[in-house]
């Protein structure tokens, strides 16, 4: 019902929506003569800003013109996609991009750093609100199989960096391959995950322990309405967790749109771009299958299923210990506030068999979360550790 109705209050501002851009073209166009009437800039700029506060943002593109983007493989709820160069590189890597709100673009820094020493693979995550009913249920069970099926398609000298969410499926799919004896990466890097949720506790792991378990089931999943492929389909709808991330710092985002705001009112055209660049990502978001977020929420911050050796992929154990051939790498931004100091690390503790020689751990020095694999700090600090932790370990 609660989606229905996000759709109809939807619907139902397209009047005003039609008046905003309406009134955006007439008292902002250079060309206008109402562009220069004394409250013109300031009816333009709120115009804007209420249509931007408003809109629907679809899944950016990659916009990557260092190469060409192609589908390598192609399942119900993911694609795999390659990015291909003309000059061949040396290091394969497949980055493993979070299913946890916003669309793998978001890993667009991440891949334009990989790039120029690295043939770069992606895990593009389908907005399951666009997949039949059909196709059947998503279980976190499913995402280890699709991530064991396309590690062992890219063997061998493979090295697998996953970014905060998929640091924990990545663990399970390496643990279960190693334990068969199957193929495994030369290297894992993992960026900023809850490999163990009960070490500094953020906002986001109070919340699956303050609620039992049922709560999300009756708050935060519903249908999908007939508009879409994947009606019927329950899911944890890209709205309410986009509510869930601008909650965690309303003030900010309150500063940023004023700041917005002040930018049109001024003429900044360079300023508010680069808002405008951000939040086009930031408000883009996707719905995710019901059943995976639930086993998530349940196996990863309330059971803490994997850092106890309890976690279980179809009634086999998962038993990071059996890894001994691949790398490991830890990265954790020092002012994270979604996956706190220590979740990340715990791989270590986890990971016994590999050689200590082999292990390295990274606090990245004033980096919140997006900054450990984005922006500045990503690209002077992060990347040139990741860089030479795979330079040393591909043969």
């Amino acid at each position: 019902m609660l989606y229905t109705l996000y759709e109809a209050q939807h619907m139902a501002l397209a009047p005003l929506r039609f008046m905003a851009e309406w009134s955006r073209g007439w008292f902002g166009h250079p060309f206008s003569p109402f562009a220069h009437l004394p409250l013109s800039r300031r009816v333009a700029a709120t115009s804007d800003l209420f249509l931007r506060v408003t809109g629907r943002y679809e899944k950016p593109e990659w916009a990557i013109a260092e190469a060409r983007l192609e589908l390598a493989a192609q399942k119900p709820f993911c694609r795999l996609v390659h990015f291909r160069q003309d000059a061949p590189k040396r290091h394969k890597v497949l980055l493993v991009a979070p299913l946890s709100g916003h669309h793998a673009t978001l890993l667009r820094d991440t891949v334009r750093s990989l790039l120029p020493e690295h043939d770069v693979w992606v895990t593009d995550w389908v907005d399951a609100r666009m997949v039949p009913l059909s196709a059947g249920a998503f279980h976190l069970a499913d995402y280890i199989d699709y991530i064991r099926e396309w590690i062992a398609l890219l063997s061998p000298r493979l090295h697998v960096i996953s970014v905060c969410q998929p640091t924990v499926p990545v663990l399970a799919a390496v643990s279960l391959m190693a334990a068969r004896g199957e193929a495994q990466p030369s290297s894992m890097v993992m960026m900023g995950g809850p490999i163990d949720a009960r070490r500094s506790p953020t906002a986001v792991n109070n919340l699956a322990l303050k609620k039992p378990h049922s709560w999300f089931e009756q708050n935060v999943i519903h249908r999908v309405p007939g508009k879409y492929p994947g009606y019927m389909r329950l899911v944890y709808p890209g709205f309410l967790q986009h509510l869930g991330f601008v909650a965690m710092n309303p003030a900010r985002h309150l500063t940023a749109h004023w700041d917005y705001f002040n930018h049109l009112m001024v003429g900044d055209g360079e300023s508010a771009e680069a808002h405008r660049r951000f939040y086009d990502e930031y408000n883009a978001v996707l719905d995710m299958p019901a059943e995976y977020y639930l086993d998530t929420v349940k196996t990863v911050f309330q059971d803490f299923a994997l850092p106890k050796g309890r976690m279980h992929v179809r009634g086999e154990l998962v038993r990071p210990q059996a890894i001994r051939e691949a790398a490991l790498l830890t990265v954790e931004g020092e002012l994270d506030d979604i996956s706190g100091n220590g979740q990340t690390e715990a791989a270590h503790a986890l990971c016994l068999n590999i050689p200590r020689e082999r292990r390295a751990h990274f606090v990245a020095p004033e980096v919140g979360h997006y900054g450990i694999f984005s922006g500045r700090r990503w690209r002077e600090v992060v990347f040139p550790r990741v860089r030479d932790f795979i330079r040393a370990y591909s043969s």
